[in-house]
């Protein structure tokens, strides 16, 4: 018993001691101390406020050729919610046209002459929309605001006519839909968006970081000297990646609570389930960090492997674009990304109030997929070193 209690003294003190050096080396660098620090904070404020999904105030060019109070008092309706908002008017549907050509306008409302009297007559009328499908979004949303306005007006003319014919006697059957909006009421797009960039604030800070270290000890030959110490490969590994996991953990927590005090951000969940979520996916990305600076001889070699490993990463972990949206050959390939169990795993944490039971599947891959890399990176720095 007393061998082994020496023993495991003796791995805690060269874990100390490889932990206190990279702190140190770390810290003797101002531009990494930025970088670890003050920057996620700051990319967090300028992401959340500029990255923006809602579609609002669509610059809308109107059309009247027909220039009777009917079709002013449609458009000012179909104007009234703010979706669409009116810029200068055209004459001419030509000139409508042209605004959109050259970006002044991405909606053209045509009201067709005659409008009035087909509407007075009750035979059928229609309104001309012309969208610019360069941003599919944004047209979207903006054919669907009119579409929803025009039926839900022809509903209503369709009830004042029957009611007129019958002497009011009659109504036309309907159904009354009523959504009900859960975890994000006000659908804010900083909500949903603020957990998915501090996720990616992680895998890009703690990877470069982690990747650069090691790189930067083989170009200036510190790393020769590992080769005549007694450390075991193990502790040197978990010496290297402590202090970037502890930093990792350190800025989530200061991004949550910008969020949270920012954008309103709820915490639904358990804070202890959201923090295993968060050391187990910064397994992976430090882990990935250290297998890169294996591969790899200089500081540049190894941000541009990271790079290369990051940019996929984003764009295959539904931060920006949902998954269900990308092709169907596409969306296996992103269950090979920690990032994805990692959104998912916090933000129905933080927004829905998950329990361990529902994010179990997340928490599990991610520690898989996290021990798997950091065994390779482990055999990769014992040849490295050898």
């Amino acid at each position: 018993m007393t061998d082994r209690r020496a023993a495991l003294w003796t791995l805690l003190v060269q874990l100390r001691a490889v932990f206190i050096k990279e702190v140190r080396e770390t810290s003797q660098d101002r531009r990494v101390v930025f970088l670890l620090t003050v920057a996620p904070f700051i990319q967090l404020l300028v992401f959340g406020f500029a990255i923006n999904l809602d579609v609002d105030h669509v610059p809308t060019v109107v059309v009247d050729l027909d220039g009777s109070p009917e079709g002013r008092e449609m458009v000012q309706a179909m104007l009234a919610d703010g979706t669409l908002a009116a810029t200068s008017p055209a004459s001419s549907v030509q000139e409508a046209e042209a605004m959109l050509e050259h970006g002044d306008a991405a909606v053209a409302i045509v009201v067709p002459p005659g409008f009035a009297r087909d509407l007075a007559r009750g035979e059928p009328t229609e309104m001309q929309v012309l969208l610019d499908g360069t941003d599919p979004s944004r047209s979207g949303v903006a054919s669907g605001a009119v579409s929803r306005y025009l039926g839900e007006r022809g509903l209503d003319l369709a009830r004042q006519r029957l009611a007129a014919a019958t002497g009011g006697e009659r109504r036309l059957p309907s159904v009354e839909v009523r959504p009900r909006l859960l975890f994000n009421p006000r659908l804010s797009s900083a909500i949903y968006m603020v957990p998915g960039i501090a996720g990616m604030l992680l895998l890009i800070i703690t990877t470069l970081i982690t990747a650069m270290g090691l790189a930067r000890e083989q170009e200036v030959g510190t790393l020769e000297q590992v080769r005549v110490t007694p450390l075991p490969t193990p502790v040197l590994m978990v010496g290297k990646v402590s202090p970037f996991i502890l930093v990792g953990l350190i800025d989530v927590t200061l991004a949550i609570a910008a969020g949270a005090t920012v954008f309103d951000v709820p915490i639904r969940g358990s804070m202890a389930l959201f923090y295993a979520l968060t050391a187990a996916f910064l397994l992976n990305t430090v882990g990935m960090g250290l297998f890169i600076s294996t591969i790899s001889q200089t500081q540049q070699q190894a941000f541009i492997g990271a790079f290369m490993l990051i940019l996929p990463g984003l764009l295959l972990s539904g931060t920006l674009t949902p998954i269900h949206a990308m092709p169907g050959w596409l969306q296996p390939i992103t269950l090979l990304n920690p990032l994805r169990y990692f959104l998912e795993g916090v933000r129905a944490v933080l927004l829905e109030g998950a329990r361990l039971d529902d994010v179990a599947f997340q928490l599990g891959m991610l520690s898989l997929y996290g021990v798997a890399i950091l065994v390779a990176a482990s055999i990769r720095f014992r040849k490295t070193v050898a």
